[in-house]
């Protein structure tokens, strides 16, 4: 009971870090019908930037969040005007493959800059543990999961008290309605994309704690992270956090009980299981395809 409580907790944990992640990939899908497949490269070189700073001048990655967050949304909001608005109107593939040729370019960047090997970030309190009567709880998990619930939070918040927030929703779910009313959608989806940038960012200190990185990482994290918000329901943020948190675990259970070498797999064909029984996701909508004819 021990064993599968410290699984459960630790599984919520790095299903918080992971909902954050997934936050802003379904924000900028649900707002401006753009799989972004840089997203995980943004993760990646908020990552380095992190370990940068924790090597040069000792600054805890958590804390970097404060300094890494508004850099990273400036760097979204440029990226955005510079490089996708002026295909915004363009079929949906022409910014799939713009967006992959952006995580190639910035993977080649990072080798560049960082090299191609594994970096960790390893504060003091790496190999510490709180200890809840027979429960070992490592800091790290615990203090990146609780940071990350706290940013997803204020982001929830940005999203219902706010009147970009309300934008943000509007858009979202009849951009033509929107518009009628006065939100300027091309603003709002450069607000959106910076604001998805900026939590990758976030994410990305937080990760750098729990997981090595090397600029080829992001093939990772965008494989986890697309198949959260597909298992969630795509444009869904409460969907995302859901899926985020059944694969964080899905993922624990399956270290704690099958082994680490099943834990790529096993929860992937939880996904897959899941998909089969609701193919729209836990909290998607399912359209109809139909199409009258003349």
């Amino acid at each position: 009971m021990t064993e599968f409580l410290q699984a459960l907790i630790l599984g919520l944990l790095i299903g918080g870090v992971y909902a954050l992640l997934a936050s802003g990939l379904t924000l900028i899908f649900g707002v401006m019908n753009v799989i972004n497949i840089a997203h995980g490269a943004f993760l990646i070189l908020a990552a380095f930037i992190t370990w940068s700073l924790w090597r040069a001048i000792g600054l805890d990655p958590l804390a970097a969040i404060f300094a890494l967050t508004p850099v990273m949304f400036a760097f979204g909001w440029l990226l955005y005007n510079a490089t996708i608005r002026p295909i915004r109107r363009a079929p949906p593939a022409a910014s799939v493959l713009l967006t992959f040729g952006l995580a190639l370019f910035l993977e080649g960047i990072m080798g560049v800059i960082w090299g191609n090997t594994s970096h960790s970030v390893r504060p003091e309190y790496f190999a510490q543990s709180f200890e809840i009567g027979e429960l070992f709880l490592p800091k790290a998990q615990v203090y990146g999961g609780l940071v990350a619930i706290v940013v997803l939070a204020s982001l929830y918040l940005v999203l219902t008290r706010s009147w970009l927030g309300r934008a943000i929703r509007a858009s979202a779910v009849n951009p033509q309605g929107a518009e009628l009313v006065g939100v300027n959608a091309v603003s709002v989806a450069a607000l959106t994309f910076a604001i998805g940038v900026a939590s990758a960012g976030a994410g990305g200190a937080i990760a750098s704690v729990l997981y090595p990185f090397l600029p080829g990482s992001h093939y990772q994290w965008i494989a986890r992270l697309l198949g959260i918000i597909v298992l969630g329901g795509m444009g869904s943020l409460p969907g995302a956090v859901i899926g985020a948190l059944c694969l964080g675990v899905a993922e624990l259970m399956t270290v704690t009980y099958i082994g680490p070498e099943w834990a790529t797999g096993v929860p992937y064909a939880f996904v897959f299981i899941v998909l089969l029984l609701r193919p729209q996701g836990i909290l998607g909508t399912r359209l109809r395809q139909d199409v009258a004819t003349a």
